[in-house]
């Protein structure tokens, strides 16, 4: 499954032809399965386009030949600058208060430079990339506050590489639009290292992007009808879409072929789940969350209950445990079947929370759980041309899927209200 999605069908960002594939293939693919039940669910989504290649460009002097090119990408929901590029003395800074002090008079028609790297200190890369995503998401706003025509962005990677990292951005209203770009880690520390040997450095950029009109697409649904109880449901899910500069292998194609599999296994061993198991692909984690918020308030218009979602989007390595975001008498549940799984490996139950997607379901009750898989290289591939299918190992994806059955079938067997004998 996932060599189709990732090498036959590649790139899947919201509104482009590779989502339309990827959401019919989906589709024929649980109905092939045999599942119960396959729908579609109709979603507006988000068209951004990155158009023609990025150019970054150190400018030393007024020739050709002074110039210096760096690794650069546009970040997602960006405006282009068109032909004309920009080019603008650099400043760099580490965080908002480091340019709040600069202010207007030293930030004006300049370029800002968000050099803060994700802190190797933390063993949860989650974690750092979380600490470090401020400047990706709201750095061109914050900078044109005072002035400046365009931003760059050290790329949210752990390693030095020479490759950049995209990622979603958002404009605050009532701020002037300028255009943001990623900067590979290994640029961002030569771009630094010039600035210190010339503080008035000049950066080119040019870049095509556009955001179009919304298209219509699609969450996934495939299910297996609950046996005993078929008006409680258990989802599992990954999102469909992807970055365009490659694959989505590890973000997030292993999560949904997890999930699809889940619903497989049980179907090839002949178990009859007492509650509805449903796979879910949504549609737009990456740049709306469109198909994870539609989701949740058509199971609210329905007045569905969920009991219980998980969400694969952290990578197909091994399998390490759960996060849960629920009620302290379930989360002391789950934690009590701990036993069952540590021979596999799951012994992280401790941390808060579920996923993107399925965060929506929080305000109807839903227990959320995120499968954990183990952290170190997911980032070294994230949003990436490096997230591609000869990354992903099959027996790390296959334990994962492993993994996520094995919960799912102790939720669906025992449900979480009552007590595990």
């Amino acid at each position: 499954m996932l060599e189709h999605l990732t090498t036959k069908i590649g790139a899947r960002l919201s509104g482009s032809e590779g989502a339309a594939k990827a959401v019919e293939w989906t589709n024929k693919i649980m109905k092939e399965y045999g599942f119960d039940t396959v729908y579609l669910q109709p979603v507006m989504v988000p068209h951004w386009i990155r158009g023609k290649k990025e150019i970054g460009q150190v400018v030393r002097g007024s020739k050709k030949s002074d110039r210096v090119a760096l690794t650069i990408c546009a970040l997602g929901g960006s405006i282009g600058t068109g032909p004309n590029g920009v080019v603008a003395q650099v400043v760099e800074v580490k965080s908002f208060e480091e340019l709040a002090k600069l202010g207007k008079e030293a930030v004006q028609g300049k370029i800002v430079f968000y050099n803060q790297p994700m802190d190797p200190t933390l063993i949860s890369t989650f974690a750092a990339y979380g600490k470090a995503g401020f400047q990706r998401r709201s750095g061109a706003s914050e900078a044109a506050k005072y002035g400046a025509v365009g931003v760059i962005v050290r790329s949210l990677g752990v390693n030095i590489e020479d490759y950049p990292h995209t990622g979603s951005m958002s404009y605050a209203p009532n701020i002037p639009k300028i255009p943001a770009v990623a900067i590979s880690t290994n640029h961002a520390e030569i771009l630094s290292a010039m600035l210190l040997e010339k503080r008035d450095l000049k950066f080119y950029f040019e870049t095509y992007c556009e955001t179009l009109p919304d298209v219509q697409s699609y969450n996934v649904v495939g299910e297996l009808k609950g046996s005993e109880f078929p008006n409680e449901i258990i989802a599992v899910g990954g999102h469909l879409d992807s970055w365009d500069l490659a694959q989505g292998a590890h973000d997030d194609g292993t999560g949904c072929v997890q999930s699809i599999e889940v619903l497989r296994v049980f179907k090839t061993m002949g178990y009859k789940p007492k509650r509805t198991l449903r796979a879910v692909m949504f549609m737009n984690e990456e740049n709306g969350l469109r198909g994870g918020l539609e989701y949740a308030n058509q199971a609210k218009l329905k007045n569905e209950n969920h009991i219980a979602a998980m969400e694969s989007d952290a990578g197909g390595f091994t399998p390490r445990g759960f996060s849960m975001t629920g009620t302290p008498e379930v989360k002391n549940k789950i934690k009590n079947w701990k036993v069952l799984l540590e021979p596999y490996g799951l012994t992280d139950f401790n941390r808060e929370g579920g996923g993107a997607d399925i965060g929506p379901l929080a305000a109807q009750g839903v227990t959320l759980i995120g499968f954990l898989p183990d952290s170190q290289r997911y980032f070294n591939y994230h949003h990436t041309p490096e997230d591609t299918f000869d990354k992903v190992d099959k027996r790390e994806l296959e334990l994962g899927a492993g993994a996520m059955a094995a919960l799912l079938y102790l939720i669906d067997r025992y449900g979480l209200n009552q007590v595990l004998r």
